[in-house]
């Protein structure tokens, strides 16, 4: 019998993390789509890269890791994006995004289009939107895709409240983190509890499935007008760059193959936890390792339904 892999195609910005220690690759639509790939699904990264060094060794990093190449398009005019990480607070990393780069460049390629249009999901970040030519791509992505998860991704100053707006109505499924939802909520509402602010948001512009992040302190996940919880996971943290797009990707996988939310709830903290155990944004954690943190943890991180 065949298995169906979920197709899933990611969209924006694929770099280099300039770490103290290193350079490491990075880009949230990349470590996605290399940990969705890392659990069985067929997923494909849309984005854009110099002819440089540092573009040609993004795609071996693509390729190593067993992602198709066949919709990241080359500039000449400019270079492979570069972020410079800050990770003096291993908790709270702070970045520094360079611009222009390679991937504000994204351009509208018909069988790009005809890839997202017999998807199963498309993910794609508020990050994306920060150039105008880039933007103009996503948003004809975005006419031809299925299910839409937004990634919101707010870093100064490359976002605004016009253009998350116009993101937020064309998003089926939503993922932030606490202090990202504390920011947006202030712009629609009178900040309230987690619970009354997805509500609301999920009211406001129609997404029937909101999750957010909250670090240490786990997950909730808002879906169908009902609330789900799940505490974090207990562990040394390396950095946690990367923790939050592995949540996703384990959550989305799970998702999509219709898990029960507890169980892919958890699965992504787990997950996320596991990742920030480690350097870089990108480790491959495996089943076994997340369903270890879980048993592990069973005790002190009950599942509860709000």
């Amino acid at each position: 019998m065949q298995i169906h892999k979920n197709k899933i195609i990611c969209f924006g910005e694929m770099l280099w993390d300039m770490l103290p220690t290193g350079k490491m690759p990075g880009g949230a639509p990349m470590n996605v789509a290399i940990q969705l790939k890392n659990m069985g699904n067929n997923a494909v990264i849309i984005s854009r890269v110099g002819t440089d060094d540092l573009g040609n060794e993004l795609l071996r990093f693509i390729k190593d890791n067993g992602l198709s190449t066949q919709f990241i398009q080359h500039g000449k005019t400019h270079l492979t994006g570069v972020v410079k990480v800050n990770i003096e607070d291993k908790n709270n990393v702070s970045y520094k995004i360079v611009k222009p780069v390679a991937w504000d460049y994204i351009g509208v390629e018909n069988d790009a289009l005809e890839a997202v249009k017999h998807s199963d999901c498309f993910v794609f970040g508020s990050l994306s939107a920060r150039s105008e030519e880039t933007f103009i791509t996503l948003k004809k992505l975005l006419e031809v895709a299925k299910f839409k998860v937004l990634d919101i991704n707010l870093r100064p100053p490359y976002y605004n409240k016009e253009t998350i707006t116009f993101l937020l109505k064309k998003a089926d499924f939503l993922k932030l983190n606490h202090l990202e939802l504390d920011e947006i909520s202030g712009w629609f509402c009178t900040k309230g509890t987690i619970q009354e602010n997805l509500n609301h948001l999920s009211e406001l512009f129609n997404i029937d499935t909101i999750c957010v992040t909250q670090g240490e302190d786990g997950a909730m996940l808002l879906h169908q007008k009902e609330f789900f919880h799940s505490p974090g996971f207990v562990v040394d943290v390396v950095d946690t760059i990367g923790s939050g797009d592995s949540f996703l990707a384990s959550f989305i996988s799970n998702f999509l193959k219709n898990v029960a939310l507890e169980n892919a709830l958890i699965e992504a903290c787990a997950m996320g936890a596991c990742v920030a155990t480690h350097h870089g944004a990108s480790p491959l954690i495996s089943k076994e390792q997340i369903q270890l943190l879980i048993n592990n943890h069973s005790v002190r991180v009950p599942f509860s339904k709000v």
